[in-house]
């Protein structure tokens, strides 16, 4: 059985590898990929794992999977980190700042990146002792988590969750101190979907709109009734919010044009409501627009369930804390958007929140191109998957679950 003294070691061994992890994390964060773009982050993370001697198969496109210890485990658990970058100018003026102009990681998935890099390494550094012990780790960096559809279901179609029995990941979250880990059993995050309505209408001039189709103000009763409406069709419980972030129409303010669009996210903390809610979705945005004549076209393109976590997964990620002397805190639901959900309908497992605010520093906010994180967090995230790995197995054990699996 997995003991205790393994978890030790494995969490001691990241402590050598800091000094470089950093200087990892500030190179990738100096050059960031867009989603399926990742062809560089791809390699930088490949060619250290295999320079240590882990086993690594590349993903079709960008992404990897890499296996550490057991080649026939009793258990396997899965680490998996988000390679992908957003289109945000960076405003942060550090000297690793983003080379690329308009892209920068402002999610923080270089943290997540080399998290999980550095927890592989320590995990490596002990291989014999997980291999005596029949447990292997996954590495999982997958491409494009920040788009609809998510990277998540290539890794999936790949192959990628294959043999696994549990999986885990991090998320940077500013609001949280470095150090510290939010934790929450259950829905953490909320469903997304991408929504776009497209309007088409006979336009004209604007001192005649009796004799058009006023497209425009169409428009802005979309944007405004058709969350109006949906709250009041929906149970308030299920956590509705449809946000529009994109509006295009027109090219004169005196010229009523003949097409326009307006595109947003449709969040959800109610899985079963999320389901159902296309149909519906339809109905009330060609009954908002329809006094007005136009003709409406709606894109709803589903994106993600909430990420529910596993409570015994989230028990192993307060081990791990405990073993690697990070502080639980208690998180709440929100309603962002993550595709690692999608690994949580194959096998258990639970998404933490890694605090990345200095003490008494400043909060804040993601997708923004100011965000800093303090570089304690590359460390924690390192010490929390690598011991989550062991903490789960030894867990595992103790309820008998690696019984009648080869090792």
């Amino acid at each position: 059985m997995t003991d205790n003294s393994l978890l030790s070691a494995v969490v001691g061994s990241v402590d050598p590898l800091l000094p470089e992890l950093v200087e990892i994390r500030r190179d990738l964060h100096a050059h960031p990929e867009l989603s399926r773009e990742e062809t560089r982050t791809t390699l930088v993370v490949s060619q250290r794992l295999a320079a240590a001697g882990v086993r690594v198969r590349p993903l079709a496109g960008t992404g990897l999977v890499a296996d550490i210890g057991a080649e026939q485990p009793a258990y396997r658990v899965a680490l998996r980190a988000d390679l992908d970058a957003l289109p945000v100018r960076e405003r942060t003026n550090l000297e690793w700042a983003s080379t690329n102009y308009g892209v920068c990681h402002a999610c923080g998935h270089d943290v997540h990146v080399t998290s999980v890099l550095g927890a592989g390494l320590a995990l490596r550094a002990q291989e014999e002792r997980l291999r005596e012990q029949g447990v292997a780790a996954r590495l999982i960096f997958q491409p494009a988590e920040e788009v609809i559809p998510g990277g998540a279901i290539d890794v999936l179609e790949q192959g990628g969750m294959e043999g696994v029995d549990a999986v885990f990941a991090v998320h940077c979250d500013p609001s949280i101190e470095v150090g510290r880990v939010g934790l929450r059993e259950g829905p953490i995050t909320a469903a997304s979907d991408r929504v776009t309505v497209h309007l088409s209408g006979r336009g004209g001039h604007t001192s005649r709109p009796h004799l058009t189709e006023d497209l425009t103000f169409a428009l802005a009763k979309v944007i405004t009734e058709v969350p109006a409406v949906l709250s009041r069709r929906l149970d308030p419980r299920s956590g509705l919010a449809l946000v529009w972030g994109e509006v295009r129409a027109g090219m004169a303010s005196n010229v009523i044009p003949s097409s326009g669009i307006v595109a947003g996210t449709l969040r959800m903390l109610d899985a079963e409501a999320w389901k159902s809610v296309g149909p519906l979705l339809e109905q009330v945005v060609h009954a908002v627009v329809s006094p007005y004549a136009v003709t409406a076209r709606l894109e709803h393109v589903p994106g993600v369930p909430p990420v529910v976590n596993h409570p015994d997964a989230v028990d192993v990620l307060r081990q791990s804390c405990v073993g690697g002397g990070l502080e639980p805190v208690p998180t709440p639901q929100s309603l962002g958007g993550e595709d690692f959900a999608w690994y949580l309908t194959s096998v258990p497992g639970a998404m933490a929140r890694l605090g990345t605010r200095t003490p008494g520093g400043r909060t804040y906010d993601l997708h923004q191109g100011d965000l800093v994180v303090d570089e304690g967090a590359v460390a924690a995230g390192a010490r929390l998957l690598a011991g989550a790995v062991v903490a789960d197995v030894i867990k595992a054990a103790a309820s008998g679950d690696t019984a009648g699996k080869d090792s």
